[in-house]
């Protein structure tokens, strides 16, 4: 089982990134983007239920981002638009056999490498 990330980057705060996250090996019950800031601990920022596409958003960025799949190539999209300085981390994707999208980190057992957005006001 392999989750790979990519599409981090360097943007102007106003300005979008769009991430993505390939699984090989297996499908999951939930997928998840976390995300990390330099001295802070691992948040939740989207997750989605694989098989019924619900979706579920932390406060501080709903309305901003979107999490969606690609089942055919298993792989897992964030769009994130109005990106804010405060939005800087490495954000990670991760998987679990869970089905209804959980939010607490020990819940994933399958992470991918990270991937750093940087958001420069």
């Amino acid at each position: 089982v392999q989750l790979q990330a990519f599409g981090g980057g360097l943007v102007q705060a106003g300005g979008s990134l769009r991430l993505s996250c390939a699984a090989s090996g297996r499908t999951f019950g939930s997928y998840a983007w976390f995300r990390q800031a330099l001295g802070k601990e691992r948040e939740f920022v989207a997750g989605m239920g694989w098989s019924f596409g619900g979706t579920y958003y932390a406060d501080s960025v709903k309305g901003r981002f979107t999490i969606s799949r690609d089942i055919p190539k298993n792989t897992m999209y964030l769009q994130m638009n109005s990106l804010k300085p405060e939005d800087t981390a490495v954000y990670y994707c991760a998987a679990t056999s869970a089905f209804k999208i959980p939010t607490s980190v020990t819940t994933y057992a399958y992470w991918g490498q990270g991937t750093q957005v940087t958001v420069s006001s």
